[in-house]
């Protein structure tokens, strides 16, 4: 994969090209000391993924990140010294597009300090080529319970997702789960974040608890979250072949299956295919399906996936998005 490097401090590069030799498959097409001539870069030479600092001079890696998928869009993992000291700035990044975000590496570590880099690496490689297939398992009769709001993101999901939930009244009549491809070290931050963003509770789901009306459930560990018989929540490894934990398909399959009452499917922007195939079970099971529109979208590409197998019922601007779930959880 052709991957460039976005850093002003030298120390820091060094680490990132000695890191990604420990795999031959990977090419440093260019390294950019700053934003703005990241941007210049990225527009006349695309790589496959830019690793993008967030301090640097001229232009910081949240602005170079919205140029970039403004001008420019590919893949972008935010690298940079302290993740955990700069959480704001890293889902801001993430607001525009970033697919991730992940600690530099000290120059001169072994294969398992620079691990948690090659992962983050292989998932998004093999993210922005996923094409695979699975089949559907049959959904479930249902009878009436509580509204679930099943929610589903990627880049640009944290600043989507604060917006729908901006939107949504106090004491709102539907339980929400929410699907954000992150990693579980970034998952407690994001529900901190998005509980400030809205005056809904905001926290991470637990081991077999039942979603419940008002209050906002987070996917929290690298295992993929679904439902089981009797609505209650549960992480687990299966399936393995799924690039992304959780996975969004995997929770709005489970939703079809198992939820005993009206539920939401709801996509928002995020690169690849995830979250398609199970919107498209949710409408098959007669189930409500909404999709971020294009235009308002961070990256249209898990949007436009389920648009592209008649998944989503409707296709909504972000700003119409809270609205629309407000209507649908006020009816009987």
């Amino acid at each position: 994969m052709k991957i460039a490097i976005v850093n002003d401090q030298t120390i820091a590069v060094e680490a990132l090209r000695r890191a990604l030799a420990f795999d031959n498959a990977h090419e440093i097409l260019w390294v950019a000391a700053n934003g703005a001539q990241a941007v210049e870069n990225a527009v006349r030479q695309r790589p496959d993924i830019i690793l993008m600092d967030l301090m640097m001079p001229v232009m910081d890696g949240v602005e170079a990140t919205r140029q970039i998928m403004q001008r420019a869009p590919c893949a972008i993992i935010i690298v940079t010294s302290d993740t955990n000291r700069q959480v704001s700035r890293v889902f801001e990044a993430m607001g525009h597009g970033a697919l991730d975000a992940v600690n530099t590496p000290v120059v001169g570590g072994d294969r398992a300090a620079i691990e948690p880099l090659l992962r983050k690496i292989g998932n998004v490689g093999l993210l922005i080529g996923q094409l695979e297939k699975r089949s559907s398992p049959s959904p479930l009769r249902r009878r009436p319970a509580n509204m679930l709001i099943a929610i589903g993101a990627s880049a640009g999901g944290p600043a989507a997702v604060a917006a729908v939930l901006k939107g949504l009244p106090a004491g709102f009549p539907a339980a929400l789960v929410l699907v954000q491809h992150v990693d579980e070290v970034f998952a407690g931050s994001l529900a901190a974040w998005l509980a400030t963003q809205c005056v809904l509770p905001v926290r991470l789901a637990r081991e077999g608890e039942i979603p419940q009306a008002g209050t906002v459930l987070v996917a929290g560990t690298n295992h993929h979250i679904r439902l089981t018989l009797g609505g209650r929540l549960a992480y687990t490894p299966e399936p393995v072949q799924q690039v992304y934990r959780p996975s969004v398909d995997v929770f709005f399959e489970s939703v079809a299956r198992y939820w005993e009452g009206p539920a939401v499917g709801v996509l928002l922007t995020g690169m690849g295919r995830d979250g398609a195939k199970g919107l498209k079970m949710m409408r098959q099971s007669g189930l409500l399906t909404l999709t971020q529109d294009e235009k308002t979208s961070a990256v249209y590409g898990m949007p436009k996936a389920a648009v592209a197998i008649d998944a989503a019922m409707e296709v909504l601007p972000l700003e119409q998005m809270a609205p629309r779930l407000n209507r649908a959880a006020a009816q009987p």
